[in-house]
């Protein structure tokens, strides 16, 4: 291949691993082109799959600071460079190399960062994001819940023993007397001035 080829096809790798959330690398010896078409639509809307050369691929990852990924580059590579749903593409690789066994599964990258084939798997079992949102919704109405039952029950309960204090103390001293009017109390006192007149009158 002539070295401006070479370089137009680094450049190309090396944009879609920047473009990329994640890159899964795998090896496809013994598919067909039919079975490569199969996975390659599987992967969902903004994601691909092609057939690599590891030397220029080796480059390209040097160039986006993947020189980790250099010893995954060796036999047969084909790389599912995703755009979309990392987890659902994940899922397809995972159920494509279910009924397939002769793809293998390398590793990659996912979001800037080097993975081994158990963690591309355990990325196909999560939960799609709507199922995870759903729970942290349901999670997080469960604690408020939980939280505004915390913050009634002890003004409930100081509103009961308050009642049973009152009932208690009333059923012991007897309903409350009125308090005295203070206008009639100051009509049946004598006035001091009306009391000395009548002890000068009996005189």
């Amino acid at each position: 291949m002539p070295t401006q080829a070479k370089a137009a096809v680094i450049d190309e790798i090396t944009e879609r691993f920047q473009r990329s959330s994640a890159a899964v690398l795998t090896e496809y010896r013994g598919l067909t082109v039919a079975q490569l078409t199969q996975l390659r639509r599987s992967l969902g809307a903004g994601s691909s799959y092609a057939v690599v050369k590891n030397t220029l691929t080796k480059r390209a990852a040097d160039e986006v600071g993947h020189a980790d990924l250099a010893p995954l580059l060796n036999g047969p590579t084909a790389i599912a460079f995703i755009e979309g749903d990392v987890v659902e593409a994940a899922k397809a690789i995972r159920d494509f190399a279910r009924a397939n066994p002769l793809l293998v599964v390398k590793g990659g990258v996912v979001e800037g960062r080097t993975v081994g084939p158990a963690e591309v798997t355990a990325l196909a079992d999560v939960e799609p994001r709507e199922v995870l949102l759903a729970k942290l919704a349901g999670a997080m109405k469960g604690n408020l819940t939980k939280a505004a039952g915390l913050f009634q029950a002890p003004l409930s309960q100081v509103a009961r023993l308050a009642a049973a204090l009152q009932e208690k103390r009333e059923s012991v001293e007897g309903p409350a007397a009125p308090a005295a009017d203070d206008t009639a109390a100051a009509d049946t006192t004598p006035d001091s001035a009306d009391a000395a007149d009548a002890a000068a009158g009996t005189d």
